[in-house]
């Protein structure tokens, strides 16, 4: 089953779900809040997508903890991806062997359907 992670009051996480419904594909919707994401999880999503795409470097997180600063290496951000949950682009969905990061309408025509 599609497994759509995220926070209920992300604006792309929305529009992700928006988009599931109005194509009327079942998903599970995983809040981080709610449910923290495992390194495991953050390691298997990495076996198909990469830290850049991942680790989110635009977001209210990201500048409060002064990341910048730190020159995080690819290593580093996988670990700060477990500890903070709210660094993960969001939306991430997870389908089969497949892991799409953030909102793209014409990567889920071409993965989704």
């Amino acid at each position: 089953m599609l497994k759509i992670y995220g926070i209920k009051n992300c604006d792309s996480v929305r529009k992700a779900i928006k988009y599931l419904k109005s194509h009327e594909i079942d998903y599970e919707f995983i809040d981080f809040r709610e449910t923290p994401v495992e390194q495991e999880t953050i390691d298997s999503w990495l076996e198909h997508t990469d830290i850049k795409t991942l680790f989110n470097t635009r977001g209210t997180t990201y500048r409060t903890l002064k990341l910048k600063e730190l020159n995080l290496s690819d290593e580093d951000k996988q670990q700060w991806l477990a500890k903070e949950n709210m660094l993960i682009k969001r939306p991430v969905i997870t389908l089969d062997n497949k892991v799409i990061v953030g909102y793209n309408e014409s990567q889920y025509l071409k993965t989704i359907h």
